[in-house]
């Protein structure tokens, strides 16, 4: 959870503030400045530095690290004020205390439980043999030409079939971000596309177009299937970090799914 800015409830930052300081272990934090007679301490100071400059406290620079001991130390003043205490007791306020609070312990134990259950080689290799045995066997290049209406898209389709040329069609008539490179959509798998486009790709034959429109969210589209070819998967190591991060999202979903289930009946 990181603190945007100076304008969120003091209460409240006092609070995250402390959480971390706790979850981030006290006997490591040594005194940097005392504010009305609490302390802010090193590992409350490395933490609020990191989340408000976006990089690591070490690579702050003193004038960076004096102004946030400037800004951590008004939270402070702000949060040990007597009007502190009496706001303390609204429940709308103690309500944002509570889930501050909890979603920092909440996001603590996801990154424990993420930490001590790396995928491993075998799930990774496994998740990526599925996706490879998923993935569309070939791959086709396409243009297309996309208008607003049936009407226009048949209009096309006989300007074509009288020996018109696509690529200028699409030129002159595309809405197409594609339309002022002739339509031109170069190589895709089939489902990197929406399935109406896609289902009439793969039922063309190359060099043919579609003699009749196809609809999808869009619009209207004139397709014309120039090529293809056998679909060459990327090699795991090209993509091992991010089959690693989808098998460890998974794992993180099914722990999170027994902890719903185990807690369904209270």
């Amino acid at each position: 959870m990181i603190l945007s800015n100076r304008s969120r409830s003091s209460g409240t930052l006092a609070v995250i503030l402390a959480a971390t300081l706790a979850m981030a272990g006290v006997a490591n934090a040594e005194t940097v400045k005392t504010v009305n007679g609490v302390e802010i301490d090193s590992v409350v100071l490395s933490n609020y530095l990191q989340s408000r400059l976006q990089k690591p406290a070490a690579q702050a620079t003193p004038d960076e690290r004096a102004a946030i001991l400037d800004e951590i130390t008004d939270i402070y003043l702000l949060a040990t004020q007597p009007k502190a205490k009496e706001l303390e007791k609204s429940p709308e306020l103690a309500a944002q205390l509570e889930l501050q609070y909890r979603g920092l312990l909440a996001q603590a134990v996801a990154a424990d439980y993420m930490a001590g259950n790396e995928a491993t080689e075998d799930e990774i290799f496994e998740e990526y043999s599925e996706q490879i045995a998923r993935s569309p066997s070939e791959q086709f290049k396409a243009r297309h030409i996309l208008v607003e209406t049936q009407a226009k898209a048949m209009e096309l389709i006989e300007q074509l079939k009288s020996g018109a040329d696509f690529v200028e069609l699409a030129k002159a008539n595309s809405t197409g971000p594609s339309g002022p490179n002739g339509g031109d959509l170069g190589w895709f798998p089939p489902d990197q596309m929406v399935a109406p486009f896609s289902a009439a790709v793969v039922e063309l034959e190359n060099g043919k177009f579609t003699e009749e429109p196809v609809q999808t969210q869009f619009g209207w589209h004139v397709i014309l299937r120039e090529d293809s070819r056998e679909n060459e998967p990327p090699t795991l190591e090209s993509v091992r970090q991010v089959v690693k991060q989808q098998v460890e999202a998974r794992k993180f979903q099914e722990y999170l799914e027994s902890l719903r289930s185990a807690n369904s009946g209270d």
